[in-house]
């Protein structure tokens, strides 16, 4: 059990909480539950997701999310077509079925937005990420009214850090912060071509934490994000129209 190779039992619960003076029926309760929850499969691990089958274990268990971006629209909020276009330029190349399956897979953690109790998101993205006209215009305009419909009808903020700003805390980086409910720790997700960390040392992660408030400082407020995105949705529909 200590090495993971077996999950508790029931017995093993209730003998632990003996052991070390759990009295408390509503926390013996409590261990219970995550005992049995351990047991369940995530719906993630019927895909081949290699490493990244850990994130999205995380990602679904976090009970607020806040992530920045420089060069792409999170996962949590890509169209489809967003997610093909994104898969057609991948190295090594994905197959067409491998990328239907990450179109899949990015549905299924979209999901959380909208679940009991939905997750709060909160994003700050670098302008750069709304002029990368990743699939075409046509597809960026659907991508970027999705922005817009996200924070309408879901716990999404969404900031924009306009070119305008300058320099800001975060230009060679990209990263997410993940919270969980007492007592488990925050951790912080940094992704690249060849890697990942997560990172969960209190004073690191509290230095992303401090990295992202002064994000949303330099960035504009969300109304005015959205007004931005807006703008921008409409340029390439116009240059949708005129390209037919």
């Amino acid at each position: 059990m200590e090495t993971g190779q077996r999950g508790a039992t029931a017995r093993d619960i209730r003998d632990l909480c003996d052991l070390y003076g759990v009295t408390s029926p509503d926390e013996r309760a409590r261990m219970a539950k995550l005992a049995a929850e351990g047991k369940q499969q995530g719906w993630w691990q019927s895909y081949e997701l290699d490493y990244f089958a850990t994130f999205v274990g995380l990602e679904e268990a976090a009970t607020v999310i806040k992530m920045y971006q420089s060069t792409t629209i999170p996962g949590l909020l890509q169209t489809p077509d967003y997610v093909r276009a994104m898969s057609g330029v991948l190295v090594p190349e994905v197959s067409p079925e491998r990328t239907e399956e990450l179109v899949e897979v990015k549905r299924h953690r979209q999901g959380r937005l909208s679940g009991e109790p939905p997750l709060p998101l909160s994003v700050v993205l670098d302008e750069a990420v709304l002029h990368r006209a990743v699939g075409g215009p046509a597809a960026m305009a659907l991508q970027l009214d999705r922005l817009i419909e996200a924070t309408r009808i879901y716990k999404v903020t969404i900031q924009v850090i306009p070119y305008s700003a300058g320099a800001h805390a975060a230009m060679d980086s990209t990263f997410t912060i993940m919270e969980f409910a007492d007592p488990v720790p925050n951790v912080v997700y940094v992704e690249g071509l060849v890697g990942w960390i997560y990172i969960e040392r209190p004073q690191d992660v509290a230095r992303y934490e401090d990295v992202f408030d002064r994000l949303c400082d330099s960035a504009l407020s969300p109304r005015d994000s959205i007004e931005l995105i807006e703008k921008v949705s409409a340029n390439y529909l116009r240059e949708g129209v005129d390209a037919t």
